[in-house]
């Protein structure tokens, strides 16, 4: 009689579990989340009372800081190394040997022009093998890219995808305790902003006075095309403005963010802990990003000046060579030696 009404009582329980108020309930009672994490819930919390912390310091915010740096390091930093190898080897194998072939492939459009008996004046014939040389050199790049395994897109790609924020990071922290009291003063979205904003602009502080003179030299060209009426995109100009928006954008999201509120208020615990501990794994995981940047364009900055020192070097004898006097067959030197 028990197991033939069991089902029918199970099924009544459920219902009236779901029928009565949610403000009497306790917060394991009244927790639903979209995605089960229960397990790696009271791991993260477990670990946090094992750790050797000090008693001053808050337990969870410094769980959440340790683990956000040291799963940075653990699948941010190796992938971010692995582009940074892949961009010096197109930087010093594919560039070097796509300029030596510039003049061959120019060669080679001139000949299929001639082939193709292409007519016109001198400026109509100077724009097409202006078109055609950059088709011939973007297909050749592709080309060598392909073969030294250094695509552009999969470089930029790849380490960007590292740092995408899952729903994970966001449901781990739901019952940190001691991130109960929101900041009035909206500290942490204004230093997540800034932080993710010097992020954008440290590009320049470990520019090199060649990549500085370069930039100048791409400056000037852009305005002499801009002076014929010419319309281009500037790509890099493009995602920094993109790039500077997000700061700002960061700074209303960390402060408002509407999704973890709607979320937190569906599984029925307060926002500001849910708003506290995203924006805290925010702050410290674009902190690092900053560290992480500054360390690797000073990395760069010191592989480029070693290369320049290497250049200069070896171009010194090559120099000396050209400046020392050559004695010819017919100078008096050798005539003086053959009269003695």
């Amino acid at each position: 009689m028990l197991a033939r009404y069991a089902p029918r009582s199970g099924s009544i329980i459920h219902k009236a579990y779901y029928q009565q108020p949610q403000l009497g309930l306790s917060r394991n009672q009244s927790r639903r989340t979209f995605v089960s994490l229960d397990v790696l819930k009271d791991g993260f919390l477990d670990l946090a009372i094992a750790l050797p912390i000090p008693p001053s310091w808050p337990a969870y915010s410094t769980t959440i800081i340790l683990c956000t740096v040291l799963t940075r390091l653990a699948f941010t930093v190796p992938f971010s190394v692995w582009s940074k190898r892949r961009q010096w080897r197109a930087e010093e194998q594919v560039l070097p040997r796509l300029q030596s072939e510039g003049p061959v492939i120019a060669k080679r459009v001139l000949e299929d022009m001639r082939e193709e008996k292409v007519r016109g004046t001198k400026e109509e014939l100077q724009t097409v093998h202006r078109t055609r040389m950059k088709a011939a050199v973007a297909a050749r790049q592709k080309e060598l890219f392909a073969e030294y395994r250094c695509q552009p897109t999969t470089t930029i790609a790849i380490p960007l995808l590292t740092h995408t924020p899952t729903p994970f990071d966001s449901e781990s922290f739901l019952t940190l305790s001691t991130l109960l009291h929101p900041d009035p003063t909206a500290t942490l979205p204004i230093a997540l902003g800034f932080i993710t904003l010097a992020n954008v602009e440290s590009t320049r502080w470990f520019m090199t006075d060649q990549q500085r003179e370069r930039e100048v030299e791409a400056q000037k060209r852009r305005e002499e095309r801009i002076a014929k009426g010419e319309r281009f995109i500037e790509p890099q100009k493009v995602i920094k403005s993109a790039l500077r928006l997000i700061s700002v954008g960061r700074i209303l999201v960390a402060t408002m963010v509407p999704g973890v509120q709607l979320l937190s208020s569906t599984v029925g615990f307060p926002s500001s802990s849910t708003l506290q501990s995203v924006v805290l794994y925010w702050v410290t995981s674009a902190t690092f990003g900053l560290v992480q940047t500054w360390l690797f364009d000073y990395w760069e900055l010191r592989r480029k000046r070693r290369l320049s020192a290497l250049a200069s070097s070896s171009s010194a004898p090559h120099a000396l060579s050209s400046s020392s006097p050559v004695v010819s067959p017919s100078s008096p030197v050798v005539n003086q030696r053959r009269k003695k």
